[in-house]
């Protein structure tokens, strides 16, 4: 299989970092690790991953996402052909990347790809049978969703397509075309969002360039989510994800403005 380089970005994620890294030990072949932890109040549960020889593990502050990310992308073995973003509470599936390799190279004007994310129950460490996302998608009024989340898995949304954005929770990227559509000093993630709605403003850059996101229903990754209803995440993080959202289309000039601004005074309003 092609050099495949994954980045795992970490904060707190004890609990789910463990099943993660052992689907990639399973899973994931020959593939280099870089573990970048973003702030994490205790890192001694990244100690015994510094020993491995296909693994690095990179300590930083509170950096954010994005910026971690980035910090993972710089450190990346420079042979790799493919880059993946993946979620410690993300876990590969016995064909993953396979699958991936197979669809980014039946479509050569794709830049990155995202699967099939399947809901995974961490207490019970089993599959919920729901959908989890098979794509990012905007309504019509502006407003960006997961296409599918919650909903019972019967097959639905199995063809290939193009996407406006896919989850951030498991990107595969080509690296040669990830490397051209990079900003300032090769970060792939633009560093002002510093939570939620960097995989979106990703997503932009890419349509916006003369390739494409690629939905690919045959590579299936597991997504435990770290909040799975909107009231069990903080009023401070719904708010983070509003301003994003307006610089989102401040960076990516759009009518839907409108949208993120009213959004916004919801949330702060505790109406939303």
């Amino acid at each position: 299989m092609a050099a495949i380089a994954v980045i795992i970005v970490t904060h707190d994620s004890e609990k789910v970092l463990v099943p993660c890294m052992e689907s990639l030990a399973r899973y994931g072949g020959d593939c280099t690790v870089c573990i970048v932890d973003s702030g994490s109040s205790d890192t001694s549960y990244l100690r015994e991953y510094e020993a491995h020889p296909h693994l690095r593990v990179v300590y930083q502050g509170d950096i954010g996402f994005g910026r971690a990310n980035n910090v993972g992308y710089q450190h990346s073995d420079s042979g790799a052909e493919y880059i993946v973003f993946l979620n410690p509470d993300a876990f590969i599936t016995e064909h993953t990347f396979s699958e991936a390799v197979k669809a980014l190279s039946s479509d050569t004007d794709a830049v990155c790809l995202g699967g099939r994310l399947l809901g995974y129950d961490l207490e019970t460490m089993r599959p919920t049978g729901k959908l989890d996302s098979t794509g990012i998608f905007r309504k019509w009024y502006g407003r960006w969703f997961d296409r599918g989340q919650g909903e019972p898995d019967s097959g639905q949304y199995g063809h290939p397509e193009r996407l406006p954005a896919a989850c951030g929770a498991f990107l595969f990227c080509r690296k040669e075309k990830l490397e051209q559509l990079s900003l300032a000093d090769g970060q792939v993630f633009d560093p002002d969002f510093f939570l939620y709605k960097e995989d979106i403003e990703l997503g932009l850059r890419v349509a916006a360039s003369r390739w494409h996101t690629l939905y690919a229903p045959g590579v299936k990754v597991y997504h435990c989510r770290g909040w799975q209803h909107r009231q069990q995440m903080s009023h401070r993080f719904r708010l983070m994800a509003a301003e994003n959202e307006i610089l989102l289309y401040r960076k990516h000039p759009s009518a839907y403005l409108a949208w993120a601004w009213l959004k916004y005074i919801l949330v702060r309003l505790f109406i939303i």
